[in-house]
């Protein structure tokens, strides 16, 4: 007789059971947690709660509202079109996933794994092509980079170009090694979407393309912004749920000891690698909250600045399992995998440390940078005096937004014109 999963099409799992088991025992052991330390839970679920509000709300719904509108108004759709042939040959995508690499590189996380839910929802991205996108376009917001991990926790701009360079080149890295996989072939690079016309006939299939898109949708516009409102709010809410959630998990898991006893197993193995001590706590803070690990990188005591880059550059990537459950509550309705995103997930953490120690020659700084870097970061750490350069500030995503469109059109052009070389 046939298993249950065969018969319903669902192939086996073997991780299912152990993966369940897991969760259920970490669901009991945080409730025997929660009744003996019920204080440290709530005050750990009030600063939570502080965050959300004073740092992710602003920050994210923005984007999610903004999100709904470019879908709604077609303008994803013609992006999509322009980007195609570039898109197709570089990462074996369609060309709407270079809007999203976008996006999702300017406005951080979760906003790439938003994008990628409505167009799979839409049927416009298949599931070999969603989870490719999601694992590269999970990656932090410059301003968060910059701002808060850098100036805040650093206390100056010298380790800023190293890890954003590691950060996102590293996320570029995960999504071209991803087009040889097996997910891949669930789209021909030959098959481009747009005529192999000029500019101008690529142009206007562009604009059909929204205008058909526009017309498909067919909310007026009171409507589309009154329903992108609503949905953006019940995913704040969701978002916001889940930073409280994992804050008091990590507040009774470490007033519990068990992340004391992880510390002492991670201090003792990271001098094998060549690592301070030191730099366990951020290890075990970043994974499970972005901010707390890249912190514990930033202030960790007699640690050189490169290992402290290196680890906060991992955090980043890795991104804590709180991000995770975001990702993962905003694609639970398509046919999305979380297992393929964790080891995507690991993986950039790892490339992004290893790209830090290789390009630190180049891009590291200096003793003589140091008073100079941080002489320049003063002014961004108080507005005050400063109107123009912290409205500068704000101007950074809309230059990554730029440079990361201008760069997938270059790399994409490359990767063409290798093409054509080839087939001589």
């Amino acid at each position: 007789m046939k298993s249950i999963e065969s018969t319903s099409g669902i192939p086996p799992r073997p991780f299912a059971l152990a993966g369940g088991l897991i969760l259920g025992g970490t669901a009991i052991l945080l409730s025997g947690l929660a009744l003996g330390n019920a204080e440290g839970a709530l005050s750990a679920s009030l600063r939570g709660i502080g965050v959300w509000w004073e740092v992710l709300f602003p920050a994210l719904f923005p984007f999610f509202v903004l999100s709904e509108l470019l879908l709604g108004f077609g303008i994803v759709h013609f992006a999509g079109a322009l980007l195609d042939p570039f898109m197709r040959p570089l990462f074996r995508l369609p060309g709407i996933g270079g809007f999203i690499v976008s996006m999702g590189f300017v406005s951080g996380y979760p906003v790439g794994a938003r994008l990628t839910s409505r167009l799979m929802e839409q049927k416009l991205l298949t599931r070999g092509q969603g989870e490719r996108l999601v694992a590269m376009t999970t990656t932090s917001d410059p301003i968060f980079l910059i701002g808060a991990v850098c100036i805040g926790f650093f206390g100056s701009l010298q380790p800023a170009p190293i890890i954003a360079v590691a950060h996102y080149s590293g996320a570029l890295l995960i999504g071209l090694a991803s087009r040889f996989g097996k997910s891949s072939v669930d789209i021909a690079p030959d098959a481009p979407n747009v005529p192999p016309s000029g500019g101008a006939g690529r142009l206007r299939f562009a604009i059909s393309a929204m205008h058909k898109a526009r017309l498909d949708d067919g909310r007026p516009l009171g409507v589309l912004l009154q329903q992108a409102l609503q949905s953006s709010l019940a995913l704040m809410m969701i978002v916001g749920g889940l930073v409280v959630f994992f804050s008091a998990a990590l507040e009774l898991l470490v007033n519990g000891g068990i992340v004391s006893a992880l510390n002492g197993w991670m201090s003792q193995a990271l001098p094998l690698l060549h690592l301070s001590a030191n730099l366990s706590p951020a290890f075990m803070n970043g994974a499970f909250e972005v901010t707390l690990g890249a912190k514990a990188a930033a202030l960790s005591e007699g640690s050189p600045l490169m290992d402290r880059a290196a680890v906060a550059a991992f955090v980043l990537s890795w991104a804590g399992f709180s991000v995770h459950a975001q990702v993962a509550g905003l694609m639970s309705g398509t046919a999305w995998r979380y297992w393929p995103f964790a080891r995507a997930r690991l993986v950039h953490g790892l490339l992004a440390m290893l790209l830090v120690y290789a390009l630190w020659p180049l891009l590291g700084p200096t003793p003589s940078d140091a008073a100079i870097l941080s002489a320049w970061a003063l002014p961004f750490a108080s507005d005050a005096g400063h109107p123009l350069l912290w409205k500068m500030t704000f101007a950074w995503p809309l230059l990554l937004f730029a440079g990361a469109i201008a760069l997938l059109v270059a790399a994409g052009t490359i990767a063409i014109g290798l093409r054509k070389l080839r087939s001589l």
